[in-house]
């Protein structure tokens, strides 16, 4: 992945972690979502009161990708990022949507201990859950 497009991709994110609705934890976070098509699709955090129904910024993003683009896409590339400086890796419920619309070689940019890092999706979450006969 080229270093402009992932400096695109971390902009992105960072721009958008600004829109986050997180009043109980402070913790700002925006994702980006390269799609094949070369299109960009941003989302920040959502929490709520009730904490199990807050929205992670990269299943926001995901789900706007879907409603915008249709649910044909294929994500290439995921930058995630947040306004507190802190190592901001996709949560397992992330991990496991995104499974479902990333190409085989997407990569994923996150914040880290020492700066970005930057792995390929397989990487970070090497066991999918998938039904037997999905369609991909």
């Amino acid at each position: 992945m080229e270093d402009d497009l992932v400096q695109q991709l971390t902009a992105a994110a960072t721009e958008i972690a600004s829109h986050a609705y997180a009043p109980y934890s402070g913790f700002r976070v925006g994702a980006a979502l390269l799609l094949e098509s070369g299109k960009i699709v941003t989302g920040a955090n959502v929490e709520n009161a009730s904490y199990g129904l807050a929205l992670c910024a990269e299943r926001a993003a995901m789900v706007r990708a879907v409603a915008e683009h249709g649910a044909h896409i294929r994500v290439a590339a995921i930058a995630i990022t947040n306004l507190n400086g802190q190592p901001s890796p996709p949560c397992g419920a992330c991990r496991q949507v995104l499974s479902e619309f990333v190409t085989p070689e997407a990569w994923v940019v996150f914040r880290a201990e020492n700066g970005w890092e930057k792995r390929p999706f397989s990487a970070i979450f090497p066991f999918q859950f998938a039904l037997r006969g999905a369609n991909k």
